[in-house]
């Protein structure tokens, strides 16, 4: 049991620093959008989130969880976990920065924050859950 407890923290101890190194693509993606494009917040964070998925999916896969499943059926997994969070947050984002004229970096690092949290749950519990650790 003791060392099923070591391996989750060292597991949460990688998703968290994989999903850091996809923050600072999307924060670095986001903020040349924002910065040298008249485009408004939505598809600046839209792009951002999109790249910083792939980055973070791809490490997480084959290093935190050391999956050997089906990638596509994997990556299936994701897309409707982010067919949920995409337009909660893309919609909510923009409506806080364009509406209530919020920061559109606070709103940016509060999605990031939820985004951490509720992925690493849902990828080890569901999309990864039978095929941990087969790599």
């Amino acid at each position: 049991m003791k060392k099923e407890k070591k391996k989750e923290i060292v597991r949460i101890i990688k998703f968290v620093f994989f999903s850091i190194s996809a923050g600072i693509i999307e924060i670095a993606s986001f903020s040349l959008l924002t910065e040298l494009t008249p485009l408004p917040y939505w598809p600046c964070y839209l792009t951002a989130l999109v790249l910083s998925v792939l980055w973070n999916f791809t490490l997480n896969r084959k290093f935190t969880f050391q999956s050997a499943s089906n990638v596509p059926i994997a990556m299936m997994k994701v897309a409707l976990f982010y067919a949920v969070f995409t337009p909660v947050t893309t919609i909510g984002g923009n409506y806080l920065v364009e509406n209530l004229h919020w920061n559109e970096y606070l709103v940016t690092g509060i999605n990031m924050i939820i985004n951490l949290s509720t992925e690493y749950l849902y990828d080890r519990f569901i999309v990864f859950k039978d095929c941990i650790d087969t790599d």
